[in-house]
């Protein structure tokens, strides 16, 4: 980069997802220059993979105000606000419109590798705050390359980094040996070539979250039109009145919906849970796998596993920045209390932005999905909103970056404890519902 002063510089906006690219909008419209550095041929690559799946969010929760503006002069139309949108056409109807317009401020196949400040490693104080960051890149013909950047935000989520199966949250002992058979993602039985792998057969889905609701209903679905289809859904809790969600008290319908449509496939039998079950290893039996329970639980053979178990952040890259993370979620420290699944059950955290994200580093934040670490719930609007703050912080605009614009909506199900079975956790009535804005 020729330019001397890192107010010059661009600021780096790492993944050209749903976060990334609203990032982006919002800097545009306050004036300073994005570069949003891409691993992937095209904008949204991770949304892309999941195209089969429906959102629990409308369009109206969807789409970015910024980005709308931005779209605007282009003819873009906002779709139905009422509609609820699968992943393909997300990607298709917004998120590729959004990366066309931005143009060549949106750049592909450009792998980060790091982030640091120019000549200071992790260690070093002198003038570190007055040094721009330095991006290293890996491009998609194996060429490296070096950006400079006022600021960086990273975007890059958390897709590429599933949670294995075992409940100490390293892999079971034979999870690797048995990855021809064993998937971590919702499998899209629309697919035939993926159809054929589920049709007939027992497969065991682990996890107790939104996706294991879809691969569940996805399943019973199936098992309608092919005799032979069975779930067998494993949880590390016990069941209770919380598992399925709010239900009907969910201010997102769709997401009660999905909950109860996985209650049902419980109730009528085309799936079985087992419950209070932690992974601890795979092991073959003929063609087929048992999963074993820490607690020397043997379960019936299956054919296929499916695992569901959350995601991580990669925070490899990230390494020689100074970071101020929780150590349980690896979220930042302000925000991890607000999502923390060992006291909240429900989901439902306030609005936050670039008080909640900031770090020892400045001018550099983790967003969207990343954001929360290894915690789940995430909704894009609470991504929309953190990108806003940011792009005022780094204005100068402060107050616009402290102002809460969003209103969150509650799953209708708040509890204690949720990662264990802690009655008198639970008990205890302690609440994550948003406060009133």
């Amino acid at each position: 980069m020729s330019e001397s002063t890192p107010t010059a510089l661009p600021t780096v906006v790492i993944g050209a997802g749903p976060i990334g690219l609203a990032a982006a909008a919002q800097l545009v419209e306050r004036g300073i220059t994005p570069l949003v550095l891409e691993a992937g041929p095209t904008a949204a690559r991770a949304v892309r993979e999941w195209s089969h799946v429906r959102l629990f969010s409308t369009w109206a929760e969807l789409v970015d105000p910024a980005a709308e503006k931005l779209l605007a002069p282009t003819g873009w139309v906002k779709p139905d606000s009422a509609s609820y949108p699968t992943g393909g056409d997300w990607a298709a109807q917004y998120l590729r419109p959004l990366a066309d317009v931005l143009g060549d401020r949106v750049r592909y196949g450009s792998h980060v590798t790091g982030v640091s400040r120019t000549g200071r490693d992790r260690v070093v104080d002198a003038d570190r705050a007055q040094q721009p960051f330095t991006v290293h890149i890996t491009q998609a013909d194996g060429r490296e390359e070096r950006l400079s950047a006022r600021a960086v935000i990273d975007a890059s989520g958390t897709w590429s980094t599933p949670a294995p199966l075992g409940g100490d949250g390293l892999p079971a002992l034979g999870e690797h040996t048995a990855a021809d058979r064993i998937s971590y993602r919702v499998p899209d039985l629309k697919d035939p070539a993926v159809r054929v792998r589920y049709a007939g057969k027992r497969t065991a889905v682990i996890g107790s979250g939104a996706s294991a609701f879809t691969a569940l209903v996805s399943l019973a679905e199936l098992a309608k039109e092919v005799p032979g289809t069975h779930a067998v859904w494993i949880l590390r809790r016990g069941l209770s009145g919380s598992t399925f969600g709010g239900g009907a008290a969910d201010q997102l319908p769709a997401r009660g919906a999905l909950g109860l449509a996985a209650k049902a496939a419980v109730d009528n039998g085309t799936a079985d849970a087992v419950t209070g079950f932690r992974t601890a290893a795979v092991e073959p039996s003929g063609d087929r796998l048992v999963l074993i329970g820490e607690d020397g639980r043997r379960l019936d053979p299956v054919d296929e596993a499916i695992g569901l178990t959350g995601f991580r952040p990669d925070l490899t890259f990230v390494g020689e920045l100074r970071l101020a993370l929780d150590e349980r979620l690896q979220a930042p420290v302000a925000l991890a209390p607000l999502i923390d699944p060992n006291v909240h059950s429900c989901g439902t955290v306030y609005p936050h932005g670039v008080n909640e994200l900031s770090h020892p580093e400045q001018d550099v934040y983790l967003v969207g999905m990343k954001s929360y670490g290894r915690a789940p719930t995430f909704l894009a609007m609470t991504g929309y909103e953190q990108v806003r703050s940011i792009a005022a912080a780094l204005a100068g605009d402060q107050e616009a970056a402290e102002r809460v614009e969003l209103t969150l909506p509650e799953t209708g199900v708040c509890g204690g404890a949720g990662l264990f079975d802690e009655p008198e956790a639970a008990a205890s009535g302690g609440c994550c519902a948003a406060p009133a804005t």
